[in-house]
């Protein structure tokens, strides 16, 4: 079953892309390095940050870290990384 899609309003250039899209005629710009140099650019850790954070949090988080068998610093930039990125929602 598949949802039904909202209709939304697009503008002259926003129609333009979209039957680009459709018709198979919309081209990158972009090389595959192009990509590349963006995706590595991204991910670049250039920033250190301390936090201070209670025992039970922190050995929470190694245990998990160690089960999902990966650096516990590597999670927390992960769980960071989501929250920034909107991918986390709030729990209600």
């Amino acid at each position: 079953m598949t949802k039904k899609q909202k209709k939304i309003a697009l503008d002259e250039y926003e129609t333009e892309i979209l039957e680009a899209y459709e018709s198979g005629n919309l081209k990158t710009n972009k090389s595959p390095t192009d990509y590349q140099t963006i995706a590595r650019n991204t991910m670049k850790k250039n920033m250190k940050i301390n936090i201070r954070i209670s025992e039970n949090d922190l050995s929470a988080i190694k245990r998990k870290a160690a089960r999902e068998g990966i650096p516990y610093q590597t999670l927390v930039g992960s769980v960071l990384h989501k929250f920034a990125s909107g991918f986390f929602k709030e729990a209600k």
